[in-house]
């Protein structure tokens, strides 16, 4: 990274300090620290004690939007919360966004806080990368909640791909990045609007914290990178499942209930023995922006069942 560009990433970064952020912060009992992933530092906020859960965001945010979730769980468990690598505050390595590569990134946060088995909670981007942890580790997570996103190569994924509201999954490369450099917040709201139920719910506040952590350099790279991978993913899981069978742990596969509603099930029955199916009511795909109070009560519920 250049000095310019070096003196840019710092003022953005103090621009999105914690003392001036605009999404409703994790508690001060939360530590945050930079967790070496071998190309990639992954940052991480952690809190709570008791058995682990591991939360994983996705594209157009970054793990702050757990915050709500993350201080109910606390109460009895141990938070795990990271930004995936070229996101949030992580950093942003050219390459590395197959999903396989990502699960190991996860790995090495667990191993950082000596952690041997764990409840899973992923949205989005955040699902794949959970499917390609599980399906490499599985006597190591307990449960699994899935929201809202489709999985590369499993189930209907080439019917997916049809749907021409994801026409940015095709959507990257250099002139792309030009396209949108500096026009970050039209290119989002793009997203934050059409997979909506209620887009006034994802507030203004949130909207302006997230364009700017997608403005820090490398950042739009890096998620132009997250969607030119799936086709990587989608080989990576088929043989997952060629190779060991569908996942066995209790699967919550959780859609909006005006986005992905049932076909999250539809997906995941592809892929898992044991799926239970859930519906966020009166939400699109943004689930903690639009209803985080019954996705919160939807996931501990599921969560507690395996007491």
């Amino acid at each position: 990274m250049s000095f310019r560009l070096t003196i840019v990433a710092a003022a953005l970064l103090f621009m999105i300090s914690p003392a001036t952020a605009q999404v409703e912060p994790f508690p001060s009992s939360f530590r945050v620290a930079d967790v070496p992933a071998g190309d990639a530092t992954i940052h991480v906020r952690i809190g709570g004690k008791g058995p682990a859960v591991v939360l994983l965001h996705g594209y157009g945010e970054t793990g702050d939007m757990w915050a709500p979730m993350a201080v109910d769980l606390a109460r009895d468990h141990l938070v795990i919360v990271p930004d995936l690598r070229g996101l949030g505050l992580s950093s942003k390595p050219l390459g590395g966004y197959d999903k396989k590569t990502q699960a190991g990134d996860i790995s090495a946060v667990l191993n950082h806080y000596k952690v041997k088995r764990i409840d899973l909670v992923t949205h989005d981007i955040g699902n794949m990368v959970g499917f390609a942890f599980a399906a490499q580790n599985r006597n190591l997570v307990r449960r699994f909640v899935l929201i809202d996103a489709p999985i590369p190569g499993i189930g209907p994924w080439e019917e997916v791909l049809k749907n021409p509201l994801l026409w940015h999954f095709r959507f990257g490369g250099p002139d792309m990045e030009r396209l949108v450099a500096g026009r970050e917040r039209i290119y989002l709201d793009r997203f934050w609007n059409e997979f909506s139920a209620t887009p006034a719910r994802f507030t203004e506040a949130s909207r302006e914290h997230y364009a700017r952590l997608y403005a820090l350099p490398g950042a739009m790279h890096s998620g132009f990178a997250q969607f030119a991978a799936f086709d990587r993913d989608a080989a990576d899981n088929q043989a997952f499942l060629a190779e060991g069978g569908k996942l066995k742990m209790p699967v919550f596969a959780v859609g909006g209930g005006k986005s992905f509603g049932p076909m999250m099930a539809t997906v995941m029955r592809a892929a898992a023995e044991n799926v239970e199916e859930g519906i966020v009511p009166d939400s699109g795909h943004w689930i903690m922006e639009e209803n985080p109070a019954a996705t919160i009560k939807l996931v501990r519920a599921f969560l507690d069942e395996g007491k």
